[in-house]
């Protein structure tokens, strides 16, 4: 049954903390997604040990039959001694199976995977975990500011029919997204593209690399703003494109890069519309 708690029905709950775990699956938050799939999804606990094993491709003990306290033992003992990573692959499957029992009145999925789907998101930010879920993935989180500006991002050149520079900045969202690490450089190069490719857009001039745009257009970005893109341009080119080995950039990097990709993006869309008026 959903939770109704005296807390929830009237709002309160304490800050949640700062993201500060990305590969890592707490255990308090491993046990957690089972009682969320259970009490949320409704998923009797032999639902959740033929998720469970099919994700860790594990033999289901035959020896257990009921579901308490063995076969629930069972799949707890499993969740608390995977990988890191295969939790976050089990919340999925748990969505996706959830998806699967039934629609939603106007809308795809099920009442319990929603329910699940939130109540997971919750407990994530409640931990502090770097990682949310959506249409039955797990995809990178940022603070909620940071979050918008990549969704406005998209959204921008979605509406204005960039699909190219669309695509590059989705690709960077998805390395970032990457488990069990998040692919830096690969973020870094895509939101780099994703601008360099907007940017030409802009100045109507579609050969040079973003940093010769940046000195044959000196109107494309405010001063000092256009000294500050191409020092990130040249950052990108000798740590993600041109990276050596065993120095790939943190993801502290990456999301920095791509944060800032993302506003300047969002300049530059605001800029090519005033243009067109």
């Amino acid at each position: 049954m959903p939770n109704d708690s005296f807390s929830r029905r009237h709002g309160f709950h304490d800050d949640n903390p700062p993201i500060s775990i990305w590969e890592d699956a707490p255990e308090d938050f491993r046990h957690a997604v089972l009682a969320v799939a259970r009490d949320e999804g409704g998923l009797d606990p032999h639902d959740l040990r033929e998720i469970v094993c099919k994700v860790l491709r594990k033999r289901p003990d035959p020896s257990n039959w009921s579901a308490y306290p063995n076969v629930w033992g069972e799949v707890q003992s499993h969740i608390e001694h995977c990988p890191w990573y295969r939790v976050y692959d089990i919340v999925e499957a748990i969505s996706r199976t959830l998806a699967s029992k039934g629609p939603v009145s106007l809308g795809e999925g099920s009442i319990g995977q929603l329910r699940f789907e939130d109540e997971i998101n919750l407990l994530m930010a409640e931990f502090g975990i770097g990682w949310k879920l959506n249409d039955e993935k797990i995809t990178a989180r940022g603070e909620d500011s940071y979050e918008e500006y990549l969704k406005q991002a998209s959204q921008n050149l979605e509406q204005a029919k960039r699909p190219t520079a669309l695509t590059e900045l989705r690709e960077a969202m998805q390395d970032l997204s990457r488990r069990p690490f998040a692919d830096t450089s690969g973020a870094i190069q895509h939101a780099m593209a994703a601008l360099e490719c907007l940017s030409r857009d802009v100045a109507k001039d579609h050969k040079p690399t973003l940093g010769k745009l940046i000195q044959s257009h000196p109107d494309l970005f405010p001063k000092p703003v256009d000294s500050a893109v191409e020092k990130l341009w040249g950052f990108a080119s000798e740590n993600a494109r041109h990276g050596k080995e065993g120095n790939d950039p943190t993801r502290e990097d990456a999301m920095l890069v791509v944060g800032i990709s993302a506003t300047l993006v969002n300049y530059l869309i605001h800029k090519l519309g005033a243009g067109d008026e």
